[in-house]
């Protein structure tokens, strides 16, 4: 017999994290998976958003935030075992990511019949339509549609996730105004990948799929190709590598050559044509990377940095430099309310000054980025050591670079969390069960984390950080004081840059 504890001994996990400050807070942290019905939280509307061959998609009202979303509902009976595994595996992928061009998960749910992913809700409808609307794009709409689908590819590929079928209709817009984002969707057939190991798994869709995914030896560039293929369709309408039949055009992609023939080609440029080129490379090894093509001159050219003006970069900055917390608890709480509560208009305001401080738009701020934006109101020097501290307060996940979801939750006017209204609405999501306080096991539920993996010494401590008259949970006062407190530690005594 091998070695074990005996009955009823609690074998202790050597990982477990016994000590408050090594207990990391993120975003992705919490999207967990919610217990009880989701009906409990979300009213889901008629009718479907979108149908599929296991499942559909509705919109839900979240009935604390009124936030409408969207959850895909999947049936268990409908999807094979590999589908309700692949569906895992999206969840996990999607809780890892933080861009603004990638859907953002918020919480998922499964009940006996069901499971339930729940995200952020795109309204503006799906690239492929806007092209069969438009027929084809300008040179400047096709980089700057571009230009957000590769930065998303760019960051999936730094994070070591390929998503394998990017496609027009696995891209959507946030919303219908002009200038609304751009979305990626759809990661059912993303995975982890390393570095040098090549996948063979024939997936994809015909018209976008790469030449060595159906020899079922490829990597990540795999997603480039796709790229170049959506590119192409941008500027003239039709598909680069055509055919009746799904075997025709496989058959094509195997051994079809690009042209740029047709008419509708003699007015695009000849940079165009040649990023295109450098995308649809049939050689893996000599195809530019996400990151190559996103610097590639055409798009430089066509989309302009983002800039702000020096009032506004200053304001900014003072915001990031003026966010500290004193207690994990804190840190938690107001994760949580931005991540859950932030409206659409609150964060694209933010974006366009996270745009403005990420110059190689690969949707993070580095260490070198912020000491160049700090650089423009104060000596380099200074800059360096400005930099080297925030990056202490804010950088939540210690990854060396500044994600979205923490510039956001730097730089989102903390005023507007201390209204009754969005302050009663953060206890509630808390306080699960409606018992008007918060136990230590809705702490738990809020954090999202592994509970093996976090010692009962922990949460208690996390607790004590807030309940002042010591009765074993968070009465809505004791929850108010603690954010307030927070949120006037960060306007309190630093000096405001000039």
């Amino acid at each position: 017999m091998g070695c074990g504890s005996s009955k009823g001994e609690e074998v202790d996990n050597p990982n477990k994290i016994k000590d408050v400050a090594h207990f990391k807070i993120s975003s992705s942290g919490m999207v967990s998976e919610k217990h009880g019905l989701i009906t409990n939280d979300y009213t889901l509307l008629k009718p479907p958003i979108g149908k599929g061959a296991y499942g559909e998609v509705r919109k839900g009202v979240h009935k604390v935030t009124n936030q409408i979303r969207a959850i895909k509902v999947i049936s268990k009976e409908k999807a094979s075992k590999m589908e309700v595994e692949r569906l895992r595996i999206e969840i996990e992928i999607l809780k890892r990511l933080d861009h603004p061009n990638i859907i953002k998960i918020y919480e998922f749910y499964q009940d006996s019949k069901n499971i339930y992913i729940v995200t952020e809700l795109c309204t503006g409808g799906e690239l492929f339509d806007k092209i069969q609307e438009q027929q084809s794009f300008s040179e400047r709409k096709a980089a700057e549609t571009l230009k957000q689908i590769l930065s998303a590819v760019n960051y999936l590929h730094k994070s070591k996730i390929v998503h394998r079928d990017l496609k027009p209709e696995n891209i959507l817009y946030e919303s219908s105004k002009p200038q609304a984002l751009l979305k990626i969707v759809d990661f059912g057939t993303s995975r982890m990948f390393e570095q040098g190991y090549k996948m063979n798994q024939k997936l994809g869709t015909p018209y976008y799929i790469a030449p060595e995914v159906l020899e079922r030896k490829y990597d990540e560039k795999c997603d480039v190709w796709s790229c170049g293929v959506i590119l192409y369709i941008l500027l003239c309408g039709i598909p680069p590598f055509n055919g009746e039949e799904d075997e025709e055009i496989l058959e094509s992609v195997r051994e079809g050559q690009l042209t740029f023939d047709g008419e509708e080609w003699n007015q695009i440029s000849y940079e165009a044509k040649l990023l295109i080129t450098k995308m649809l490379e049939r050689d893996p090894k000599r195809r530019i990377s996400a990151e190559q093509a996103l610097r590639d001159p055409w798009i430089t050219t066509y989309v302009k940095k983002t800039e702000m003006d020096l009032p506004q970069l200053t304001k900014v900055l003072n915001n990031l430099r003026n966010f500290r917390v004193e207690k994990k608890f804190q840190e938690a709480a107001l994760t949580f309310m931005v991540n859950q509560m932030a409206t659409s208009q609150e964060k694209q305001e933010l974006l366009q000054q996270f745009q403005a401080l990420d110059l190689n738009g690969d949707g993070r701020l580095s260490k070198d980025e912020l000491i160049l934006g700090y650089a423009k109101v104060m000596s380099y020097t200074d800059a360096e050591l400005e930099v080297t501290k925030l990056m202490k307060q804010i950088d939540q996940d210690k990854n060396g670079s500044i994600d979205y979801s923490e510039f956001v939750l730097a730089t989102f006017n903390k005023v507007k969390l201390l209204e009754d209204k969005r302050l009663e609405q953060a206890f509630r999501l808390f306080d699960k069960d409606g018992s008007g306080s918060i136990s230590i096991d809705e702490i738990k539920g809020i954090f999202g984390s592994d509970e093996t993996a976090v010692s009962d010494e922990v949460w208690k401590e996390l607790l004590a950080e807030v309940d002042a008259n010591g009765d074993g949970s968070i009465s809505f006062q004791e929850f108010k004081e603690i954010i307030v407190k927070a949120i006037n530690v960060s306007y309190s005594d630093q000096k405001p840059i000039k």
